[in-house]
C-alpha cells in the first residue's frame, strides 16, 4: 500500500514547518506567493492531491424553486483581471453576456470579482449566499484551492487546472483549427506556419495541435516545437509583433515567407496582417492569414479575417448549466464539454502565389 502523503511529507520535502505547509493549502494568508507556489507543486509532486480525502467535501446547496428566493441566492463569476481578460474583452466579454442571460433566465443573481490573490477572496465572500462558481480564463492553482477549501462547486470556462477536479467548457479548438488546416491545403498551400505562444493557455495548444494534426495527415512539414512563432511572447497587448517582424523580415529576405500564415487568434492575426502590410505585402495575394475565435474586429478587417467562430455565448450558457447540474449531483463524473466552433469564410485566403512576393521597389 502506497504511504499516505500528508502535509509535513510535504514540510519535510522542502525543509519548512507543516504549518507553512498548513498555511499554503488553505489560501489563507501569512505566506508568500512564492512560498504557496513551491508549496503547490511539491505536493502535486508528491501525490498529495490525487488522494481520496485531499480536499474537503463540497456542501450540499438546494437550488431555491420560488422565484422570491432564487433572487436572493447568486453565482460567483471570477475572472481575474490579468492577459485581458476583461468584460470588455471582444472575447471575454461575450461568455460574460452568455453566462448573464442564462442566470436572469433562472432568476439567479451574479457576483463578478476580478480579485486575483487567493487572501482576498475569504474577505469578499459570503460563500452561504453562493450557488457556486463559474471561473472565466487563467486562474490560479492558489486562487482555485481557495474556492476549493470554501466548498463551492465550480465550473471552469477555457481553463483547466491538473490539481483542481472540476467541470470545464472549452470552444473544441483541436477540430476547428484542424479544418483550417485542411481548407488552406485543399486550397493549394504546402508551406503553412502557426503564429503564437503555446505556453499561452490550453486553448492555444490545442489549436496547434489540430493544427500539426492537419500537416501530418497529408504529410506535410510542422515547425519544431522549439519553433520561435510558437513562443512569442506578449499575446496579451500585442507586444509580439516585434518579434513577428524580424521574423518575417529574415523569411522575406531569404525567399522562405510561408504562403499561409495561421494564427492563434484574431487578435495574433489582425496585428500580423498589419505588419506584411507595413513590409509592402498583398494580403492574400503574396499571403494567406487567419484566426480564431471571430471577434467584431474579425470582419472589419482589411482583407475581412478568414476565421472559426466560436460560440462565446453559448460557452456562457452551457456553463450555468453544468453548474445548476452539478449542484443537483455533486458525485457525478466530471465533464469536460466541448462546444462545436465553425470555419467562417472570408477574404484573406487565396491560392498560393507561384513565384515568391515581390515587394515594391524591388527589381523584376
Amino acid at each position: 500500500m502506497a504511504k499516505k502523503v500528508s502535509m509535513q511529507t510535504i514540510a519535510d520535502h522542502l525543509g519548512v514547518s507543516k504549518f507553512v505547509v498548513s498555511k499554503a493549502l488553505s489560501g489563507k494568508g501569512g505566506v508568500n506567493e512564492s512560498t504557496r507556489e513551491r508549496v503547490i507543486q511539491a505536493a502535486a509532486q508528491l501525490g498529495y492531491f490525487t488522494q481520496k480525502n485531499a480536499y474537503p467535501q463540497q456542501a450540499k446547496r438546494a437550488l431555491p424553486t420560488s422565484g422570491g428566493e432564487r433572487r436572493k441566492q447568486s453565482v460567483l463569476v471570477l475572472m481575474p483581471n490579468i492577459r485581458a481578460q476583461t468584460q470588455d474583452s471582444l472575447y471575454w466579454g461575450k461568455i460574460i453576456d452568455g453566462i448573464a442571460l442564462a442566470l436572469n433566465r433562472e432568476g439567479l443573481g451574479m457576483v463578478i470579482v476580478s480579485d486575483d490573490r487567493a487572501d482576498h477572496l475569504v474577505t469578499l465572500l459570503n460563500p452561504e449566499g453562493l450557488l457556486g462558481l463559474i471561473g472565466v480564463g487563467e486562474i490560479s492553482t492558489a486562487l482555485l484551492l481557495e474556492v476549493r477549501r470554501i466548498g463551492l462547486p465550480m465550473v471552469l470556462i477555457d481553463h483547466e487546472d491538473p490539481l483542481i477536479p472540476s467541470d470545464t467548457v472549452f470552444a473544441n479548438n483541436t477540430d476547428a483549427m484542424n479544418r483550417i488546416g485542411n481548407h488552406l491545403i485543399g486550397t493549394g498551400h504546402n508551406r503553412l506556419h502557426f503564429i503564437g505562444d503555446i505556453r499561452y493557455s490550453r486553448s492555444f495548444r490545442d489549436r496547434w495541435i489540430g493544427f500539426r494534426s492537419a500537416l501530418e495527415e497529408y504529410g506535410k512539414p510542422a515547425q519544431a516545437g522549439n519553433d520561435e512563432m510558437l513562443l512569442l511572447e506578449g499575446m496579451e497587448n500585442g507586444s509580439f509583433v516585434d518579434g513577428f517582424s524580424r521574423w518575417a523580415d529574415q523569411r522575406i529576405g531569404g525567399g522562405t515567407l510561408p504562403t499561409a500564415l495561421v494564427c492563434a487568434n484574431d487578435f495574433v492575426a489582425l496585428n500580423v496582417s498589419e505588419v506584411l502590410k507595413s513590409k509592402g505585402l498583398r494580403l492574400p495575394a503574396d499571403v494567406t492569414v487567419t484566426g480564431f475565435d471571430n471577434i467584431e474586429d474579425a470582419a472589419r478587417g482589411i482583407p475581412p479575417l478568414t476565421t472559426v467562430h466560436v460560440p462565446k455565448e453559448a460557452m456562457g450558457r452551457s456553463a450555468v448549466e453544468k453548474l445548476l447540474s452539478r449542484i443537483e449531483n455533486l458525485a457525478a463524473p466530471f465533464e469536460k464539454i466541448l462546444i462545436a466552433a465553425d470555419l467562417v469564410h472570408r477574404d484573406s485566403v487565396a491560392e498560393p502565389r507561384k513565384d515568391e512576393p515581390r515587394l515594391p521597389g524591388s527589381s523584376t
